[in-house]
């Protein structure tokens, strides 16, 4: 089996909001990848004492120490799990209820010698390759299908749209969020390779156009994850017109994990 992570924040003078782990269990039989991409809040705040990556390293230490370790459990239910033991982690001390209280993307995969199970919730990608070379990109694109007009403003998000019917969900503070999440098995027979991504990387895709899921899926495969990361911090450089980007900040925090079988 090969296992490459690589995770690169947007500003070396800024923390990384990104969480990612492999997590091979003690039996030595599968194995499982845990992806989060922290939700950077406003400026004015967001009701907590605490940082994004204080949440993202919280709620990725559970998910990655529950997969291993209750391999019988579906995912939306650790992950069920993981948020309530993180929001009880700073209930006292913080409003749980604050549309922007600390939250996060997240991609979990699992595999044993029988299956690969899934979950994907929010923004962040899992590819999916098969032993003949066919990619699959299991997404939430509940975000993306939202029309511009109703992303105008951060106020207008978080008032109607964020962990809302209708808009989109991340993981936050409420456990039943899980059960949003796109989930799924698949027999690990026609499973050759994972890839997980944040939108920082998946940037290459779907806001650059350099190619397919089948293209970022092979050139993570050929050269690595640092490649992929590398190229996309290259596009934004160029795009001083701001042609591609807009609104968007220059650069984001970008990982990938890659899992070949």
């Amino acid at each position: 089996m090969r296992t490459e992570l690589v995770s690169e924040p947007s500003d070396a003078a800024r923390p990384n909001e990104d969480f990612a782990s492999v997590g091979l269990p003690a039996s030595g039989q599968g194995g499982s990848l845990v992806l989060l991409d922290g939700v950077t809040p406003p400026r004015d705040g967001a009701g907590c004492r605490h940082s994004v990556p204080w949440f993202t390293a919280r709620l990725g230490g559970a998910l990655a120490e529950l997969t291993v370790s209750l391999q019988d459990v579906p995912l939306a239910d650790l992950l069920s799990r993981a948020v309530s033991r993180t929001a009880a982690a700073h209930a006292k001390t913080c409003d749980l209820s604050h549309p922007r209280t600390p939250q996060a993307t997240v991609v979990l995969a699992r595999w044993s010698p029988e299956s690969v199970e899934y979950l994907v919730l929010s923004d962040s990608a899992l590819l999916v390759e098969s032993p003949g070379g066919t990619v699959t990109a299991l997404l939430d694109d509940r975000l993306a299908r939202l029309p511009r007009s109703a992303l105008a403003t951060d106020t207008l998000v978080d008032s109607t749209l964020r962990n809302r019917e209708g808009g989109f969900f991340t993981a936050a503070a409420d456990p039943s969020v899980a059960v949003r999440a796109v989930t799924g098995t698949l027999p690990r027979a026609e499973v050759r390779a994972l890839a997980a991504l944040t939108d920082g990387a998946t940037r290459w895709v779907e806001r650059f156009r350099e190619g397919d899921w089948a293209d970022c899926l092979t050139l993570v495969r050929k050269e690595g994850p640092q490649a992929l990361v590398d190229r996309v911090r290259a596009l934004e450089r160029a795009d001083t017109d701001r042609l591609v980007l807009g609104r968007s900040k220059t650069h984001d925090d970008a990982t990938v994990v890659y899992v070949e079988f």
